[in-house]
């Protein structure tokens, strides 16, 4: 028999064991006005803090890739391309590698753990997010493109460099409207950003934790 010490510290476990599972997936859950940069960095702190110390790292404005990643995962951390079947009907792997925030492919991923001397997680913001901030400025080496210059961009991420050399997108003309979209959808964010920058900074003790 059960005494009530021993009762109240597995009720205890119990709770904890559902605040934590709570807690993980409030923090990899999209956020809820995906539309708003302003509203996403309130609500996801530690995106805002991740963000702003890859714009001192990279020079590269955050409203580029969010916009980018708003398109290629509407935010979230764990999806993957459409699923392949066998005769129509059984489930068989994915249509490509492409997973996580910034949909990066698997060959693409490890080549930038190798180059950029790094490792990480796709389904990690942080880390998805300086992926995307290697690529864009790869982009801007290889390609030209400037990184404040989203539209290009987007171009150059969805095709590749050398697919973006060869103008692959020229015959892809939903390819053209997407990348669009993506434009303006960052320059939406800059000027969003630009409104509530110094009320996203927060206090003393949170900028200085978030730097450590």
């Amino acid at each position: 028999m059960l005494t009530m010490p021993v009762v109240m510290r597995q009720a205890r476990l119990v709770v904890s064991l559902a605040l934590m599972a709570a807690l993980a997936a409030c923090a990899t859950a999209p956020p809820t006005h995906p539309n708003d940069l302003c509203a996403i960095y309130h609500e996801k702190r530690g995106w805002y803090h991740a963000a702003m110390r890859q714009e001192a790292k990279w020079n590269i404005p955050s409203s580029v890739p969010m916009a980018i990643m708003h398109q290629e995962s509407s935010f979230r951390s764990n999806v993957h391309t459409r699923r392949t079947h066998i005769f129509w009907v059984i489930p068989w792997g994915y249509i490509t590698t492409a997973y996580g925030y910034a949909q990066a492919k698997t060959d693409v991923w490890h080549d930038y753990e190798r180059r950029a001397g790094v490792s990480g997680s796709r389904d990690n913001f942080a880390d998805a997010l300086n992926f995307m901030n290697w690529y864009i400025t790869n982009t801007r080496q290889i390609d030209h493109i400037p990184v404040t210059d989203a539209n290009r961009q987007y171009l150059a991420y969805h095709d590749g460099w050398g697919g973006y050399r060869r103008r692959t997108y020229a015959s892809k003309a939903w390819l053209i409207n997407v990348a669009d979209k993506v434009g303006a959808r960052a320059q939406l964010y800059q000027r969003q950003f630009d409104r509530c920058k110094d009320d996203l900074k927060g206090g003393f003790w949170e900028r200085f934790w978030s730097w450590l």
